[in-house]
């Protein structure tokens, strides 16, 4: 049996190399493995590869060696088309800047990817109306992003980022932006849909501070995992 035959992703031997001037590689030989219900913290200073290393776990970028396997499908046998159509169904993604539909409410932006997923209208309010009760943000569903806080903007986008039910949640320094105080309340809200949904996340983050909300802590140095 394949030892990582259950792992939700993985790479293996990941380089990530730019030729500008003399070259620089954003990634070296990086092999990592995340399990189902795992909540894996990628800490490192900025510039250590952490963006990089999502962008190529989630397919928006192709390694320059190695090889990236989700769920057994390697992406570099998938056309741009079928990686785009994982990204839709099995991936979600929380960035650092909110990224919101600005013409959009907060309602609809958490549900402008069910729509785009042709999910029956039903449905569409019933989860919507679950992750606006659990991201606290039931008075605020019918206000747009520029009538929301920092923090609410945060929690709108985690919720698109939940609403189509993804396999794995990639989050790149999504406390950015963010005071002390409403950081940990997002990385609260991460464990809390990690440890009673079981969802997969993985988030990258320079700070330290957010190791205790994680189960596994993978520290990345200059491109490569040191820890």
């Amino acid at each position: 049996m394949d030892r990582y035959e259950n792992a939700i992703i993985r790479c293996h031997e990941v380089t990530k190399f730019y030729p500008v001037g003399d070259g620089v590689f954003a990634l070296q030989n990086v092999h990592l493995v995340v399990y189902p219900g795992e909540f894996v913290l990628l800490e490192g200073p900025s510039g250590s590869g952490k963006t990089t290393l999502l962008n190529i776990l989630g397919g928006i970028d192709r390694p320059s060696h190695g090889e990236v396997i989700m769920k057994g499908r390697k992406f570099s046998r998938m056309s741009e088309d079928d990686l785009a159509l994982l990204r839709r169904k099995d991936l979600g993604f929380v960035f650092q800047f909110f990224n919101l539909i600005p013409e959009l409410t907060a309602w609809e932006n958490i549900a402008f990817p069910l729509r785009i997923a042709g999910v029956p209208p039903s449905e569409i309010h019933e989860r919507v109306g679950s992750l606006l009760s659990r991201l606290h943000l039931e008075g605020r569903a019918n206000h747009y992003p520029i009538e929301l806080s920092g923090g609410e903007q945060q929690r709108v986008a985690i919720g698109r980022a939940l609403a189509p039910k993804p396999s794995l949640i990639l989050a790149d320094e999504p406390t950015g932006n963010l005071d002390s105080k409403t950081a940990r309340e997002v990385m609260e809200l991460f464990r809390d849909f990690n440890q009673r949904d079981g969802q997969t996340f993985i988030v990258a983050s320079h700070a330290s501070e957010f190791e205790q909300y994680a189960t596994r802590v993978v520290k990345l140095r200059d491109g490569r995992i040191v820890e």
